[in-house]
């Protein structure tokens, strides 16, 4: 499909790499961009960008009526992005509790979920089902790399990016028949307000909405933005337990 005149739904826009989706999108000539948060009044410097494309839309993705009340504001959407999604920086055995790890869950798993099912319908009603192969309508997950090998010093959280992963692999088998691509996003660490205390290497976040949005034009299901993930991504191929071994010297500290 292409981005240009398209209607997007972007989750989560209101910060981070949200923002970015939404001036790439306008540039590549989106026509109508809803934009979804929890709080209306954090999205109003976004809308002044260009408020006859931008849409504010109540979103919170953990709660379901705001979905389906999104769903039958957003009717029209045929680009479905779900990128809201949280990273408390916790350990499974060092972690106090389990609430990290369910919070973590209910937004980046749950949370994504519940948007594929409310706007699979629909995306198959605004051209799912069209015979170009590929689809004309599409669904973009931003996960990790981090669900595909976990990092200690924020497991629980790679453990739901690793849900959000089989996830999309089900949402993609699920809608194939309506011809609904889905893309699964997964960078390594983002350079953004979330990652400012973590070393180098980061990519930009600019670069990470282009190769998503660039996958979806081009029908890319899987896609690695920066050099770190596909670095990362190849040695899962190659030394996935060389992957594993170097990842877990980075421990957390047991509170």
């Amino acid at each position: 499909m292409q981005v240009k005149d398209s209607v997007v739904l972007v989750t989560g826009a209101n910060s981070g790499i949200g923002k970015h989706y939404i001036d790439v999108l306008l540039a590549m000539g989106a026509a109508r961009i809803y934009a979804g948060a929890r709080q209306l009044s954090s999205l109003d410097d976004l809308i002044a960008i260009d408020p006859d494309r931008i849409i504010p839309v109540a979103l919170d993705v953990t709660n379901q009526a705001t979905i389906d009340a999104a769903a039958m504001q957003c009717h029209d959407v045929n680009l479905l992005i779900n990128n809201a999604g949280i990273g408390l920086l916790k350990g499974l055995i060092s972690a106090p509790d389990l609430a990290a790890a369910r919070a973590e869950m209910e937004v980046n798993y749950f949370g994504t979920l519940a948007m594929c099912r409310a706007f699979a319908p629909v995306l198959k009603a605004n051209g799912g089902g069209a015979s170009t192969p590929g689809g004309s309508t599409c669904i973009v997950n931003m996960l990790s790399i981090l669900g595909r090998v976990n990092f200690p010093m924020n497991a629980s959280y790679s453990a739901s990016k690793g849900a959000g992963y089989i996830l999309t692999q089900g949402v993609r088998a699920e809608l194939a028949a309506q011809n609904t691509l889905v893309v699964g996003v997964m960078p390594a660490t983002v350079d953004t307000k979330s990652s400012q205390d973590f070393p180098p290497p980061k990519v930009a976040p600019e670069m990470v909405v282009q190769e998503a949005l660039q996958a979806v034009e081009d029908g890319v299901e899987d896609v690695y933005p920066g050099e770190q993930a596909k670095a990362m991504a190849a040695q899962l191929l190659s030394d996935p337990k060389g992957l594993e071994k170097a990842m877990a010297t980075m421990v957390p500290q047991p509170v």
